[in-house]
């Protein structure tokens, strides 16, 4: 279920985002083993400000249905972030989050 959204310079090809999120949310088997899901998206920006060095930057955002343990989020988010520490991006700041959606109020309809 997880809508995994990235925000990334727009010099990095987000395809390769992609499916590196995809697999690293795959991996954490807290989703369908088929992976079918898992939903990514990217961004990419062409105007952005790191801090006082000039940094490339990749951020996702992992909105998952609340319930999960400290841990699951914690894992979840470790095992995305080695699959784009693999993609050998250099001068780079690579970081990851966790988000919660409200069981209560999320709906969802497939037409």
């Amino acid at each position: 279920m997880p809508h995994c959204v990235i925000e990334h310079s727009d010099n990095i090809n987000g395809k390769i985002l992609i499916e590196a999120v995809h697999k690293g949310a795959l991996a954490s088997e807290l989703f369908e083993p088929t992976g079918s899901d898992i939903k990514v998206r990217a961004t990419s920006f062409s105007q952005y400000k790191t801090g006082v060095v000039d940094l490339n930057f990749v951020h996702v955002t992992l909105k998952i249905l609340s319930g999960r343990t400290v841990e699951q989020k914690t894992m979840l988010s470790n095992t995305v972030l080695d699959k784009l520490s693999c993609l050998s991006l250099t001068n780079c700041s690579i970081s990851v989050e966790v988000q919660d959606i409200d069981r209560a109020s999320y709906a969802k309809v497939i037409v």
